[in-house]
């Protein structure tokens, strides 16, 4: 009976020593593969992170320059401006919603307009970024690559930006719908005058609702990686 005992005991440990065997030669293979890999360059991550940037700020660039691409999405939209609140309640009393619904829609269109021009700005930006930004971009949060884009280009977008805006504020009519709701606002008795600056106001809310897209699209290459669309992507963002 010992004996018997002794053959299954001796049996059971072959079993499990050819187990650990076993996962140990897996083990062994699994780091074969993983140390075949081979590391991130400084160039791939470079590139990678150009390649991310101009791919999202294309793409934001597209969706905020669409027809109604600003008055359509309640994340960006323009809204009547805010120190003139006031304003905007007295004139819907009078019946003025309509003109007022012209004036916001008429701002919108204009950062529309002014969104058309802004890729190449963001473009020239992202491919003088440094190696160590890359790296700094890479292992940063989900919009540390929009930060680092917005910090870089805010003051140089703002200054190509506004004159576009200008122009744009005339092509759709702007100052015409402003002008009339803010004369019979200004006219009213006890009222404090309304002086906003529509092209500084439609300038920084257009970048803000570019910048917003952006990290939008940062975020989702980030994180889906079905909008990893190239082979250097995938490799980076994995």
């Amino acid at each position: 009976m010992r004996y018997i005992l002794f053959l299954l005991f001796s049996a059971n440990l072959i079993n499990v020593s050819a187990q650990i065997n076993l996962l140990k030669e897996a083990t062994k293979k699994a780091n074969k593969l993983i140390k075949s890999e081979k590391p991130l360059t400084t160039s791939e991550v470079s590139d990678g992170l150009i390649e991310a940037l101009i791919q999202g700020s294309k793409r934001s660039v597209q969706l905020a320059s669409a027809k109604d691409g600003f008055n359509n999405n309640h994340l960006i939209r323009i809204p009547f401006p805010e120190d003139a609140k006031n304003m905007k309640s007295t004139l819907i009393k009078l019946g003025m919603s309509d003109q007022i619904k012209n004036f916001e829609l008429s701002i919108n269109s204009a950062a529309e307009l002014a969104s058309k021009e802004a890729l190449d700005i963001l473009k020239s930006v992202i491919k003088s970024m440094s190696i160590d930004d890359a790296f700094a971009i890479l292992n940063g949060n989900n919009n540390a690559a929009t930060q680092y884009l917005e910090k870089q280009t805010s003051s140089d977008l703002h200054a190509e930006f506004k004159p576009i805006i200008k122009i744009a504020i005339a092509e759709v009519e702007v100052t015409k719908y402003w002008n009339t709701l803010a004369r019979r606002y200004n006219s009213l008795p006890l009222t404090k005058k309304i002086n906003t600056d529509l092209d500084e106001y439609v300038t920084t809310r257009a970048i803000q609702g570019l910048f917003f897209l952006i990290a939008q699209e940062e975020k989702n290459i980030r994180t889906n990686p079905q909008a990893r669309v190239s082979v250097l992507l995938q490799k980076v963002f994995n």
